[in-house]
């Protein structure tokens, strides 16, 4: 598998205590998004300024010329790398890391298992992206693995894969996380660069799974954006979409944590200068929700303080 990045002692991914994976390759590209690194399918570069010691080594041995210097450090040109990455491995400080490290379904298994201690009665593995039904054979087989030491385990998904795909993960899953992020067709290009026609539909043929007595609990989380998903009328569509029909419904309210991920690629975020969300603003938002017929609403994340 193509893996980002283990994550330990995690709490976001699902109940208790958890282990996640993140693997790379993801079909959207929202504006917005906290792991743009994990996008590309393939393996890139990230260059860590404090750590950089400006010795210029990584230049010296790029035998393409696919790093140069820049205005405010290091650029990496994705066209002209040929991914043998000799600049990672002749870093004296660790200034340069390769995000993407090929790693077999045994591997993961051994490293995995390892937290098995601490997750408890509630924890367990969540498989994450990127989005993890890009690589569904090779989920498919640690997820049955991981069913063989009790382990709890549980997708994150954004919807956006062949069916086929998806429902082979599914006789391995405890919990499915899916995101709905918005509802409008035309908003959903904007933001994300792909329509939501298959999301949704895949989203109804989960619930009429359950409907028929499938065991997984379904988690359903839509990030709330400033400008983008906050609105009214999206949180109302989505509604009448979730209703009662997940076992929990997450506003994540946005956060700005993803910053120096975008500096360290090179680029600069859309959302840079939006502030968070107030806590009366996503008080709102889920009032909305359980107004229009949702069940089982909640709000995480970090809100600012009101003026």
């Amino acid at each position: 598998m193509k893996v980002l990045n283990i994550q330990r002692m995690s709490t976001e991914d699902g109940p208790g205590l958890r282990t996640t994976l993140f693997v790379k390759g993801c079909p959207l590209k929202c504006k917005w998004c906290h792991n743009p690194e994990s996008i590309a399918c393939e393996s890139s570069i990230e260059w860590f300024f404090v750590r950089c010691m400006g010795c210029n080594t990584c230049f010296e041995s790029c035998p393409t010329g696919a790093l140069k210097q820049g205005q405010d450090g290091i650029l990496w040109s994705e066209e002209k790398c040929t991914r043998c990455f000799k600049c990672e491995e002749v870093c004296p400080t660790g200034a340069i890391e390769v995000k993407g490290i090929d790693m077999s379904v045994d591997e993961l298994f051994s490293e995995l298992i390892k937290d098995k201690a601490f997750f408890g009665e509630d924890g367990g593995i969540t498989l994450s992206g990127g989005e993890i039904c890009i690589q569904y054979k090779e989920a498919a087989q640690l997820l049955e693995m991981l069913g063989t030491e009790e382990i709890h385990r549980a997708l994150d998904t954004c919807g956006l894969c062949q069916w086929e795909h998806l429902n082979t993960l599914l006789p391995h899953t405890d919990l499915v996380l899916y995101d709905l992020k918005l509802y409008d067709l035309q908003e959903h290009i904007e933001w994300t660069g792909a329509d939501n026609k298959l999301i949704l539909e895949n989203f109804e043929k989960l619930c009429h799974l359950r409907e028929q007595g499938a065991k997984f609990e379904l988690w359903v989380r839509t990030p709330i954006i400033p400008d983008a998903t906050d609105s009214t009328e999206n949180i109302k569509a989505l509604a009448e979409v979730v209703r009662n029909r997940v076992d929990r419904w997450e506003l994540c309210a946005f956060n700005n944590l993803c910053v120096d991920k975008y500096e360290r690629l090179g680029s600069q975020w859309e959302f840079l200068d939006k502030p968070l969300m107030r806590e009366s603003e996503m008080e709102f938002l889920l009032k909305i929700a359980e107004s229009t017929g949702a069940k089982n609403v909640l709000y995480t994340g970090r809100t600012r303080m009101e003026e």
